[in-house]
């Protein structure tokens, strides 16, 4: 099982040898972009596959977590004996099966960002499990986070969460390394990523990361839950990729869910892959594996919203720009690869006569 714990480190492989790698060559990463961020992760050729009896190895002064546990915490079973042991001695415990250990990581990363003198500064800022939280150089009064893979996640099984705050009259830009890659687990559960962002009076939150991939046998629930002051400014961007080049698409349900001084904004949910009716029809995606939405809340567009607007090509996929009450606008695009994808929500941006945010 592959398993990175952050740029630099090591990594198992099939029978339990070890091999360092370096940050330009650690599985999962990719040298870094032209935005600054750090080396990003790359696609796995395959699924990972557990191996419960070979004991973890790792490169002198590096151990890797295991899958029932985040960096910093204890597993499961050793939380549960280290207690016992502070209680003291005491009746032998009945024989029998015990309960089962949930399989998977649970996890939860922490961004808070705040203004101070017309700054955005970050007086939190705590990775967790496969998030590692690295600060980018500025750019204005912004203040700029890249999320790098530290493991390989989502798995089947984890429990993944990210809550940003930005704080009145802050400004924060949220980025990653590279594509989220989830793939098929030791359990058939799938795996939870919720994303919870906050954003105060006069401050302007951007989520611009690289694209979600879903490789095949994968099972991901995706939550955006997203809450807005009056005065708030979002832009929004999420990517799906339908499996890796060749393969059938993971089971993929993405729900978002926005509200705007305490009123909802825009809810909406879709499931694609396996079992999922109608996802790959031609009232859906048809023969699409790529698709992605672009939403932007402005107070400004309550003087002067963007007009509907049908973009692309049938050989480049489509996308349909259409303004929200809030106020606020909403681009929707299918796409036949990443590449397409990006370059519809791009255009879209520009049509809202805002600034296209950078890859």
């Amino acid at each position: 099982m592959h398993r990175t714990a952050g740029v630099g480190t090591a990594h198992r492989v099939a029978g339990g040898s070890t091999t360092p790698a370096t940050p330009d060559t650690a599985p999962g990463h990719l040298p870094a972009g032209g935005d600054g961020a750090p080396a990003a992760p790359a696609a796995y050729a395959g699924s990972p596959t557990p191996d419960k009896d070979a004991p973890p190895h790792a490169a002198p002064g590096i151990r890797l977590p295991a899958r029932d546990e985040s960096p910093g915490r204890l597993p499961v079973a050793a939380a549960a004996n280290g207690a016992r042991a502070a209680a003291g001695p005491g009746p032998a415990a009945a024989p029998g099966p015990g309960p089962a250990a949930a399989p998977g990581i649970h996890a939860t990363a922490r961004i808070t960002a705040a203004d101070r003198g017309g700054v955005t500064t970050l007086p939190v800022l705590d990775g967790d499990g496969p998030f590692a939280l690295r600060r980018l150089r500025a750019r204005g009064p912004a203040a700029r986070v890249c999320i790098v893979g530290a493991m390989t996640a989502p798995l089947g099984g984890d429990r993944l969460r990210i809550e940003a705050t930005a704080e009145q009259n802050a400004t924060l830009h949220l980025t990653s390394s590279a594509a989220t890659l989830a793939l098929r687990g030791a359990t058939s559960a799938a795996a939870i990523y919720d994303i919870r962002l906050t954003v105060a009076d006069g401050a302007e939150l951007r989520w611009l990361p690289k694209p979600l991939i879903c490789a095949a046998g994968s099972n991901l629930r995706q939550t955006w839950t997203i809450d807005l002051a009056p005065t708030a400014r979002l832009v929004l961007r999420e990517e799906q990729i339908l499996g890796r080049t060749g393969e059938p698409s993971g089971r993929l349900t993405t729900r978002l869910t926005v509200r705007r001084a305490g009123h909802t904004l825009l809810t909406q949910e879709a499931t694609y892959g396996p079992d999922a009716p109608g996802w790959d029809g031609p009232a859906v995606l048809d023969t699409h594996r790529a698709t992605g939405q672009l939403l932007i809340v402005d107070p400004s567009f309550a003087h002067s919203p963007p007009t509907v607007h049908l973009l692309g090509t049938p050989a480049d996929g489509h996308a349909v720009l259409t303004p929200l009450p809030g106020p606020a606008a909403l681009a929707t695009a299918v796409a036949p690869n990443g590449l397409h994808l990006r370059r519809l929500l791009n255009t879209a941006h520009s049509t809202t006569h805002r600034p296209t945010p950078p890859d």
